[in-house]
């Protein structure tokens, strides 16, 4: 009998540790994974959340996790090459609702259907990455990340909540020319939420063509130049626009010199990890001398 109590002590201690161990693992969904990662903003957040199933990453000139310093290349986030992307064998290809235009037609047509993920808003980032860390097991990494972003907006808030709020206009430059960026956008979001203005508000998309006569009229109190590819082409741009285009010597902010460029890393097109140095920024420029 004594033997008997053994032996089943031993059986029972042996099935205790092997479902302990099969809870420290990731569930066979996440292991199995094979993720095509098509813009710097996501590979950026998945290393975030310690996930390791990325089989694709995008080309940049931006320098990308080291987590994945030996993931193949997928082309640019707006061009993918579908040849490289298939033979990746993905079982899940991320990029942003952005490009959804853009794209789902080209993928589905491969054969390639992709997830889109919202980072128009820093909220709806944090939704995302909320998602992702569900989806892939790594809720704790995820809550963690949305946590700090939930510390910084509080910060913010804090700090702007007696202020006057500045009218600002937000230009987003491309070589050759420039839109105004409305409050749908991601960094019109930013503004929003260190208390700014967008002279633009009302709008369904995130940007529109430039109309500097209708701009002067809301006489912003300042303004934000953002470039998109290519920033140090983009700043050129602006400051011959700004130099040879007399309108822009009528408008107050430049009058006063608020007129800020804004750094590419920190101020993408979508939400992306730099969020917190970024509402900084954009406090220093809306609140303080600089």
């Amino acid at each position: 009998m004594r033997r008997l109590f053994i032996v089943l002590s031993i059986c029972l201690a042996v099935i205790a540790a092997g479902c302990s161990r099969s809870e420290d693992k990731p569930s066979a969904e996440a292991a199995e994974s094979r993720i095509v990662s098509t813009t710097v903003a996501i590979t950026e957040i998945l290393d975030a959340l310690e996930v390791d199933e990325v089989v694709g990453k995008p080309t940049s000139y931006k320098e990308l996790p080291k987590r994945y310093m030996d993931v193949v290349e997928t082309g640019n986030p707006m061009n993918p090459d579908l040849e490289i992307i298939a033979s990746l064998n993905p079982t899940d290809i991320l990029s942003v609702t952005t490009l959804e235009y853009d794209l789902k037609a080209v993928f589905d047509e491969a054969g390639l259907p992709a997830d889109y993920l919202d980072f128009t808003s820093l909220s709806s980032m944090q939704d995302e990455i909320t998602e992702l860390g569900q989806k892939y097991d790594r809720t704790e990494q995820a809550a963690a990340l949305n946590n700090q972003f939930k510390e910084k907006i509080d910060e913010i808030e804090a700090k702007t909540a007696d202020k006057d709020k500045p009218k600002v206009l937000i230009l987003l430059g491309v070589p050759g020319s420039y839109l105004v960026a409305t409050d749908k956008s991601y960094i019109g979001d930013l503004v929003s939420r260190v208390g700014g203005e967008n002279v633009v508000q009302g709008e369904n998309v995130e940007y529109l063509a430039s109309n500097t006569e209708y701009l002067q009229q809301s006489n912003p109190d300042v303004i934000l130049r953002a470039a998109h590819g290519m920033p140090k082409e983009v700043v050129d741009m602006f400051d011959d626009e700004f130099k040879t285009n007399d309108i822009w010597k009528h408008f107050s902010a430049v009058q006063n010199n608020r007129v800020y460029d804004l750094e590419e890393t920190l101020f993408g097109t979508t939400g992306n990890l730099a969020a917190d140095e970024a509402l900084d920024e954009l406090y220093t420029m809306l609140y303080e001398e600089k």
